[in-house]
This record gives structure tokens, C-alpha cells and sequence, in this order.
């Protein structure tokens, strides 16, 4: 560059596609008079068919020459050529001058055809393998079902949305007080090209005030040790510790914590990315929020050639949720102290060192200062050798994360025994009932001989808890059947079967509330009359749940006649008001990340079967009684979490059916749907907070259906 020289262009690669005759050319350009990118031009040629050029973010480039952020000065030229023949002129240039570079169209570039393609075998295999296990734990009419849901889940809407909500990034609010953000991450011979990327998206971050630790855990690759002494002499903010023997992730973790100075801790793995804005998201967080100690973000995966898909969107702070699963998992931005107060990783949880550690810190701080980021700040790489594209690869990781829970239970002086879930890094908690206190099985009637009949026929049969009582909230029935009916439980039954007759007109809400009133148990189970039990510890699994202090209510997973999924927990805000997550699901599907197999916290569940504590229910003065027939079960869950501070919690073990809607039909009159209406408006006006933002379920998935598709 000369003196009066002002436009720098830098060509970083360019790629050839056989295929389809392209070149594509990536680089960066600025022009330091007006700080901005320059005009790009293509010169007409008789090589050159069409041309796109594209502008992207570089915030390394911005921060190198202290350019205004987000200025997109990163180039994509994609040439369309007649033949790999002769040359391309691209040319860059202001008012005053102009640069030109020139691209030889026959010189033999990377062909990126042969590297997607060897990416896209391996995601078809993943899929097909994926897709047999499926089909030999469910059937094939299950399989056809998900089949057909995941056709309207494609990874293009996926893509849609990035381009949508991340491009091009928000523009940054000014940080009152910087933050030094300590970025933690071990090394063991990795290969330098994902580790060059790695490394990159750190220099990438837009908000610079951080340091990266590295602890290499005694690699054995030449060439591996040569770059991390590169990168340490090239940035002062990277700093690296040599182990001298190989200790594993959680020591070679420790040795880079020891390097952090900052006030915060992120964990980085050292073949993953980070988005251009995550740190700077973190940081802008905490400025708000000065008393967090604990963020996490969403995160997605990305391939090879660096095609992201599976994206994780999180709810916000869920316990139930965290003892079947790690979901808080990458990016997780921790406070220094409190990880030094624990005594960092610990050796032994090796594959789930992080799922124990957020285990043990999160027991060391109030629930108010955890919060989550839905952005996806985060990038998995998916490798061969990784557990994001291979569950197989690392089984030791599954049985350090059962041990972790196990050791969080005899921590916390709770009795009881985990196991490994149907999948891996999916576990359940069993939880010892203390006592087997009594529970008043509440069932509302009005006629319904079948209904009735199989509903508490299958109580009796199956049911392996031994302290119950059935309570018939009997309204208005008129078939003489019913009273043989009521004889027979009585016969059975004894003092443990009680008919209450309510006759007065139909409210769903104040009959349930004039029944409770009879009720002896500690615990009261709503449950329709047209469901059937199917699991003989449905009733243990409630009330093993319902027994712990801060639990609500619980619910239970319900299948319509044809095994799909009818309800599974609510989510407010679905459809405008609320509506059932992965509805007709199938049978034996794991759902949105494992959430249909795991305990799990939602903001409410249905009663059609929900157990709450009966001096919890009297606190709430029972259900809303102006709900006649609808949202009176989900009002009463959000009452529970806004005014008790409980959570609610959905018990995926627990399984009936549920014959929907058949003893008082549907919302099919003109009064009907008015009433419906009149409820839904009601909901809505008390509840919009919870409506436009349900914590459980994360904005940026959709709200039209159940499916926990992308929200476009």
C-alpha cells in the first residue's frame, strides 16, 4: 500500500465448484477515508457469466482498524463461469481511487463440492441410522407419524430464520462498564483447523474485553503445540499453560481456570464456535442485571463446511428439567468465584464435568440470578468423535452424568435412586416417598356409565400406591345406571369410595372446588372421567413429585385412542391463549430434546389429571370459578407460580388416556363457542404477561402449533 493508498483489500480463499461452474471469492475490504467497504465491481468478460457479490460482518477487520461496528465489510463474490478458463476482474474503489484484484479462473482452488458432499453422507447416515432406531422402538405407523410431523421441521426453515434474526446483527448498545470475561478452554490434540476456527470466532467478538485460557493437556501433535505458541504471541489476551502429563478435561479445565483473572467464566470446548455477538450479549446482560451469576444461552450445531442446524432453544431457569438432563449445557457464563468456592471441575465426572458443575453451583445460588439469553451464541461442531453427532462415541460421559445426579441427591438430603432415561444424556429421578399420605382421587360426572366404569375400574386394577380414596363429584346425573354403579365401588371400596352429589348447573371449576372440600387426602388428583390408566405407578410418580416443597402441581403425559400424544405439558401463549406441547406426537417419541420422556417444568398442565397439595389448593381459594369450562386448570398452574412461587411440573412416566371431550361433547354450539371465547378473552386479559412470554418455552419457537418448530 502506498502512502496516499486508502483501500486495503484482502483476499482470504477462494473456492472452485465443479459442478456448477462457480468460483467463490471471500475476503474483506475497507476504505479508510469514509471507514466503510468500498464499491465492489465485477468487469465484464467473456469468462465470466454472472456474478452475485454479498457484504458480511468482520469483526476482527472493524476492531483492527477501529472501523464503526457492524459495518459490513466482508465480501462473498460468487462468479458463475463459462469454462475454468482466463480471468475475473474484480475491482474496489471510492470517488478517488481504485484497486483491482485479479482471479485466474484455471488455477486449481479447493473443489468445496467434494468436501459437502462427504458432510452430506455423513448427516444421510446420521439420519438413516437415526431413523432405524426409531422405527424398531416405535412401529412403523409411529415412524410414518414423525415422519410427517418432521416434514414441516425441515433444516431450511432453520436457515430461514438465521438469515432472518442474525443477519445482519442488532447494532450493539453502548456498555456502560466493561467486564472481563474469562473464556476457559482445554486442549488435547485437536486437530489445528478446527481449533484455527475455534480460536478465530474469539478474535471475532465484537465486545473485546475477555482473555482466553488455555490449558493444553499434554498433546502430542507437533504442529498442534507450534499454533497454540503462535496464538499466545500474537494476542496478549490469549494466554496458554503447558501441562506436563496428560490429566484428562476436568484437570487440564482446572489448570486453564487458574490462568482467568475476570469476574466470569465461560466454558469453551476448543472445536466449537462462538457467534460474533455472544460475549458481548453476556456482558450486556450483566449490566443490566449486576447481580447474576449464572447465564446460559441457546446454542445450535455446525458441520464441516460450517452448515449450522439443531438448534436448542432453551427455556428459561427449569429444575426438574436440569435433574433429566444438562439443557443449560454451551454457552454457560459462570461467576468466578463461586466456580473457585466449589473447587472447579471435578475429576471423576469426566464427559459430564459440566453437568456436575452447574449442578453444584446452581445449589450455591438463589434461582433469581440465573438467566438465559435466547440467542444462539454457540456453535457444536459436529465431529466423528463428538457426542453432538454421535451419541456412541462417548459412553463413560452417560454414566458420569447418572453419578453426578445421584451425588446431587445425597447433597441436597433428598432420598432417592437415578437412572439412565431412554436415551443417552436423558435420566430419571426416582424419588422416595417420605410418607404414603393419603390421596383424594377427584373424578366429576354427569352420567357417563362407560366412561366412569373404565376410568375407575382401571384405579382399582392397576393402581400399586395403596392410599387412596375416590371421590365421585356426581352432577346431576339422571341415569339410573350410575347409582348401580356407585353401589359396586361402594361394595369394593368401602370408606374409600365417596359419591358427592352436586346439583347445580355446570361449572367445572365449582364443582371441583365443592369436592375438594370432602376430601381427606394431603393430596388432591383431578382427573377426568374419561381417562384410563395405563401405568401401575402412575399414582407413585405423582405424589413422589407432588411430596417435594417446591413443587405445584403435577401432570401427567396423556394419549388419545390412537396412542398419540394429547396432552404433555401446556405452554401459555400457544395458539393466543394456550394449547398442548407436542400434540399427536407419537407414542414412544423422545420429543423436543428428550422433554416428552424426562420430568420436566412447564407453566401449567391440564386437569384432566393434575395433583396439587390440598393446603396449596385451599391457599389459592381452588379454582377460578368465572373459568366455567376452559383455562381454569392452566390459571390455577400460573397462580401456583406467580403467587406460591412453585413450579409445575409435567411426570412423563405417568400415562393414561384420555378420551377427550366425550361426556360433554365439544365447543360446537354458537353458546358454546361464545362462552369458549368469553374465557379465552378473560385468560388473556389476566394472564398477557405469561401469554406473550412463557419462561418454559422460548420465543423464538413457534406459536401456531405444539411441533417446537422455529418461529419465523
Amino acid at each position: 500500500m502506498t502512502n496516499e493508498q486508502k483501500i486495503i483489500v484482502m483476499i482470504d480463499n477462494i473456492y472452485k465448484n465443479k459442478k456448477k461452474k462457480e468460483i467463490t471469492v471471500r475476503g474483506w475490504a475497507v476504505d479508510l477515508t469514509t471507514k466503510k467497504n468500498p464499491k465492489i465491481e465485477v468487469a465484464p468478460s467473456d469468462s465470466v457469466i454472472e456474478h452475485k457479490i454479498g457484504l458480511t460482518p468482520r469483526p476482527d477487520v472493524i476492531e483492527a482498524y477501529d472501523l464503526p461496528p457492524y459495518v459490513s465489510i466482508g465480501f462473498n463474490i460468487n462468479l458463475t463461469v463459462a469454462s475454468f478458463k482466463g480471468e475475473a476482474t474484480l475491482s474496489f474503489s471510492n470517488e478517488e481511487e481504485t484497486v483491482t484484484q485479479i482471479v485466474d479462473l484455471g488455477k486449481n482452488y479447493s473443489d468445496v463440492t467434494q468436501t459437502a458432499n462427504k458432510e452430506k453422507w455423513k448427516q444421510y447416515f446420521r439420519k438413516f441410522k437415526k431413523g432405524l432406531g426409531y422405527l424398531k422402538r416405535n412401529g412403523i405407523l409411529n415412524t410414518y407419524r414423525r415422519v410427517r410431523i418432521d416434514q414441516r421441521k425441515t433444516n431450511d426453515k432453520y436457515l430461514d430464520w438465521i438469515e432472518k434474526n442474525e443477519q445482519p446483527l442488532d447494532m450493539p448498545v453502548e456498555i456502560e462498564k466493561d467486564i472481563l470475561i474469562s473464556i476457559v478452554m482445554p486442549v488435547y490434540n485437536v486437530d489445528v483447523k478446527w481449533l484455527d476456527k475455534c480460536i478465530q470466532s474469539v478474535k471475532d467478538q465484537t465486545y473485546t474485553n475477555w482473555e482466553l485460557c488455555i490449558a493444553d493437556d499434554a498433546s502430542t501433535h507437533q504442529d498442534l503445540l507450534n499454533a497454540l505458541a503462535a496464538y499466545e504471541k500474537e494476542d496478549l489476551r490469549i494466554k496458554v499453560v503447558f501441562r506436563k502429563e496428560n490429566g484428562h478435561i476436568c484437570r487440564a479445565t482446572n489448570s486453564a481456570l487458574e490462568l482467568a483473572t475476570g469476574e466470569f467464566v465461560a466454558l469453551l470446548d476448543n472445536d466449537d464456535e462462538l457467534a460474533p455477538n455472544a460475549i458481548y450479549e453476556v456482558v450486556r446482560l450483566l449490566n443490566e442485571r449486576p447481580e447474576l451469576n449464572l447465564i446460559y444461552t441457546d446454542e445450535d450445531k455446525i458441520d464441516e463446511v460450517g452448515v449450522r442446524s439443531d438448534p436448542a432453544f432453551k427455556p428459561q431457569w427449569s429444575p426438574d428439567f436440569l435433574m433429566s438432563t444438562n439443557y443449560i449445557s454451551h454457552l454457560g457464563v459462570y461467576r468466578r468465584s463461586i466456580i473457585n468456592d466449589i473447587g472447579g471441575l471435578r475429576v471423576g465426572f469426566e464427559g459430564a464435568q459440566d453437568y456436575d458443575l452447574v449442578l453444584r453451583f446452581t445449589e450455591m445460588i438463589s434461582s433469581k440470578t440465573i438467566a438465559h439469553i435466547p440467542k444462539v451464541l454457540y456453535h457444536w461442531r459436529m465431529l466423528d468423535t463428538s457426542t453432538a453427532a454421535n451419541q456412541d462415541s462417548k459412553n463413560y460421559a452417560f454414566q458420569a452424568g447418572q453419578k453426578a445426579l445421584q451425588e446431587a441427591l445425597a447433597r441436597r438430603s433428598i432420598e432417592g435412586t437415578v437412572e439412565a432415561g431412554p436415551a443417552n444424556g436423558l435420566y430419571r429421578v426416582k424419588y422416595t416417598i417420605a410418607e404414603k399420605e393419603l390421596v383424594s382421587i377427584i373424578i366429576p360426572t354427569r352420567n357417563g356409565y362407560k366412561d366412569l366404569k373404565r376410568c375407575i375400574d382401571s384405579i382399582i386394577e392397576l393402581t400399586t400406591y395403596p392410599n387412596y380414596e375416590v371421590i365421585v363429584a356426581d352432577n346431576g346425573s339422571d341415569d339410573p345406571q350410575m347409582e348401580e354403579l356407585y353401589n359396586q365401588y361402594k361394595t369394593e371400596l368401602g370408606d374409600r369410595f365417596i359419591k358427592h352429589l352436586i346439583d347445580i348447573p355446570f361449572n367445572f371449576s365449582r364443582i371441583n372446588n365443592i369436592a375438594a372440600k370432602e376430601a381427606k387426602g394431603k393430596y388432591l388428583l383431578f382427573l377426568n372421567n374419561d381417562t384410563k390408566v395405563i401405568t401401575p405407578d402412575w399414582l407413585t410418580n405423582m405424589v413422589s413429585l407432588a411430596q417435594l416443597d417446591y413443587v405445584g402441581t403435577v401432570g401427567a403425559k396423556l394419549y388419545y385412542e390412537n396412542n398419540t400424544i394429547q396432552h404433555a405439558g401446556v405452554i401459555v401463549g400457544l395458539g393466543g391463549v394456550a394449547g398442548h406441547g407436542h400434540h399427536t406426537y407419537p407414542k414412544g417419541d423422545f420429543g423436543y430434546f428428550g422433554r416428552l420422556v424426562v420430568n420436566t417444568d412447564y407453566l401449567a398442565v391440564t386437569a384432566a389429571c393434575v395433583m396439587i397439595k390440598k393446603a396449596d389448593f385451599q391457599q389459592l381459594n381452588g379454582f377460578d370459578e368465572e373459568f366455567v369450562v376452559a383455562y381454569n386448570d392452566v390459571d390455577l398452574c400460573l397462580r401456583a407460580y406467580e403467587e406460591l412461587g412453585k413450579y409445575n411440573v409435567y411426570s412423563a412416566d405417568t400415562e393414561l388416556y384420555h378420551y377427550e371431550s366425550q361426556s360433554r361433547g365439544y365447543e360446537d354450539t354458537p353458546e358454546k363457542q361464545e362462552r369458549f371465547l368469553k374465557e379465552a378473552e378473560r385468560f388473556r386479559g389476566k394472564w398477557l404477561e405469561y401469554v406473550e412470554n412463557d419462561p418454559f418455552y422460548n420465543p423464538n419457537l413457534t406459536r401456531s402449533g405444539g411441533d417446537f418448530s422455529v418461529r419465523l
